[in-house]
């Protein structure tokens, strides 16, 4: 159990059970804050905006700030690492992400690990400048892509796809894909290593990416991977409690919890709190999971919904989060509402 002086959210990391849980937003530093907006005005572009850490600091502070969050997640982008990489990572208007595709593993490891280091050193001292300037009271949390999901922008040169390129190569080219995915965990695990020793109170990997996939299939690319990033990331010395967020595991997600080493798992929005209480071992800590689509749409259903949440997970630790990120059309008020929700039950 953690010492009563420790941030609330890390308490509950630690297994602790609260009547009124923390709370934190996915994609709170975003697109649905005027403050948000004015900022990503000034830079050059994503990168830069990524890549400035008195600009990246302040984009992770203003919902803090706004709010009175337990949580800060640092702002940055799953897709630094492969920049860093040198898989040549640009962002489009209207389209999103476009990553330069490899043909092997090999195209992994060109860059030696100390310049992608170098390259991400603005992310960490971003997590520096973060850490010195928020409340005790609120956590910093880190955070990463997980290797299949970041490794599926590598292969296919953009997210928005059906994901059968990347998933081919479970079956087409095995060692190909498990050469591939090894040389992102180690990338990972340093990246996540350089953030913890920046000042991160918490870790968070996203794997966005890991549904609709078969057991066998989850097995190989999600929790292998994620263990082993998990497992490297203790031997390098890292203490920090970590959450693993595999959106869409459903049925795989007691063996996603059991295998990884994780210290919490975040829930997605189609998380049914009966099943996941029924699977998980009644002092593991979860995080989720209210459906954004919701939080934008606000009025009494909202209120009901934060307040079911709640109830569903009593006699478990918990972090109130979204299921997934904050829509940019959110309404602040709706933000608002279910925040004082749980401050004042």
């Amino acid at each position: 159990m953690a010492a009563r002086g420790t941030p609330k959210l890390i308490r509950t990391l630690g297994g602790e059970i609260h009547k009124r849980p923390p709370v934190w937003m996915m994609r709170q530093a975003g697109r649905h804050l005027p403050e948000y907006l004015e900022l990503r005005s000034r830079a050059r572009d994503f990168l830069d905006f990524c890549y400035t850490p008195s600009m990246a600091a302040e984009a992770t502070l203003q919902p803090v700030k706004r709010y009175g969050m337990d949580g800060a997640i640092l702002f940055a982008d799953i897709l630094l690492i492969l920049d860093a990489m040198g898989r040549g990572v640009r962002f489009e208007k209207g389209i999103g992400p476009i990553v330069e595709t490899i043909g092997g593993p090999g195209d992994l490891d060109t860059v030696p690990l100390s310049a992608v280091a170098d390259r991400l050193a603005p992310v960490s001292e971003t997590v520096s400048r973060v850490k010195s300037q928020l409340s005790p009271a609120t956590s910093l949390i880190g955070f990463a892509g997980a290797p299949w999901t970041v490794l599926i922008y590598a292969i296919e040169g953009r997210g928005k796809t059906d994901k059968n390129e990347a998933r081919s190569w479970v079956y087409t080219r095995p060692d190909d894909l498990g050469r591939a995915l090894e040389l992102m965990s180690e990338a990972t695990a340093r990246y996540m290593l350089a953030q913890a020793e920046a000042g991160a109170d918490a870790l968070m990997i996203f794997d966005s990416w890991a549904e609709g996939l078969a057991d066998d299939v989850f097995r190989k690319i999600i929790i292998s991977p994620t263990a082993r990033l998990v497992s490297r990331l203790r031997e390098l010395g890292v203490t920090l409690p970590i959450i693993g967020f595999p959106r869409g595991a459903g049925a795989m997600l007691a063996e996603y919890a059991d295998q990884t080493g994780v210290s919490a798992v975040g829930l997605d929005t189609s998380a049914v709190p009966a099943h996941v209480n029924a699977s998980l071992p009644a002092d593991f800590p979860v995080q989720g999971h209210l459906d954004p689509l919701l939080l934008r749409a606000g009025g009494e259903q909202l209120v009901a919904r934060t307040r079911e949440i709640v109830a569903a997970y009593r006699g478990r630790p918990h972090i109130f989060n979204l299921g997934h990120g904050v829509l940019p059309d959110t309404p602040i008020s709706n933000v608002e509402t279910v925040v004082s929700c749980l401050r004042d039950g």
